[in-house]
């Protein structure tokens, strides 16, 4: 997905009017909307005012590693972060990303009884789920969602929760929370590692060897991530690019590192 123009200049120029916040958010997550020229679209806005420190990572630039994160799914063309942008807002600079409306249908993660997955799901792990009982955590088989494996791959996500998981009426997916990415450190944490050591679909090696280059020096997606991460950062994308292309597979827990995060969803 491209960000129409109309949108991108909704969403960078717009009046924003804050309606309430995602108390639920461990950082500022503001409830808006924003206005311009005939259109208003519902959005959040996350002010870098508003953002906890954090002993790994930099204060100050969460709200950039959220934009960093949508200009690397626009260049894989799947379309899996909200338009996204940093802009000045009532509360100093932040990140405004378009509101996404989820369907209470659709189904990604599940409990299971058993010690393996049914037919179109796929293994996360056991949970304990109270009085000593444990039960199976599962996601679905979903090409969506192995896309998205492949991009939390690439940005090296440290927090993906079920509750970043935003499916649409529509038959979209989309995710958000996408602060704590781009370390330079391996520190993926995620719910779906069904997938963890399988080989990658052609469609994800496609997308890889496109983002190799779009990643070189002077290449489109550096030059604007170059003003979103530091180059340190940015090295160790294009690090994590040429792996998963050497290695063919997708990624598996290293160990050094809690896989999954908590809470969960």
């Amino acid at each position: 997905m491209t960000t129409d123009e109309p949108l991108a200049d909704l969403l960078t120029h717009g009046e924003l009017t804050v309606r309430g916040r995602i108390r639920e958010a461990s950082n500022a997550a503001l409830y808006c909307t924003i206005s311009h020229e005939g259109r208003e679209e519902a959005c959040i806005y996350k002010p870098v005012a508003g953002e906890r420190p954090l002993w790994d990572f930099p204060d100050g630039n969460l709200a950039r590693r959220e934009v960093a994160a949508y200009e690397v799914s626009e260049a894989t063309g799947w379309g899996l972060v909200p338009p996204t942008v940093l802009r000045e807002g009532p509360y100093g600079e932040g990140m405004v990303q378009l509101w996404i409306e989820v369907s209470p249908e659709a189904e990604l993660l599940a409990l299971v009884d058993g010690e393996e997955p049914e037919p179109g799901w796929k293994a996360i792990g056991f949970a304990e789920v109270g009085e000593g009982k444990t039960a199976l955590l599962v996601h679905a088989d979903d090409e969506r969602l192995r896309r998205l494996a492949v991009l939390d791959a690439v940005i090296n996500n440290a927090d993906r929760k079920g509750g970043h998981l935003l499916p649409t009426a529509d038959g979209r997916l989309y995710a958000i929370d996408h602060g704590v990415t781009f370390n330079t450190e391996n520190k993926l944490r995620t719910l779906l590692w069904g997938w963890a050591g399988e080989p990658l679909a052609p469609e994800a090696v496609d997308v890889l060897k496109s983002l190799q280059e779009a990643l070189a020096a002077q290449g489109a997606l550096a030059m604007r991530l170059a003003a979103l991460i530091t180059e340190a950062e940015l090295d160790a994308t294009r690090a994590r690019v040429a792996v998963l292309l050497e290695t063919g597979k997708h990624p598996e827990p290293s160990g050094e590192w809690p896989a999954i995060p908590w809470p969960p969803v």
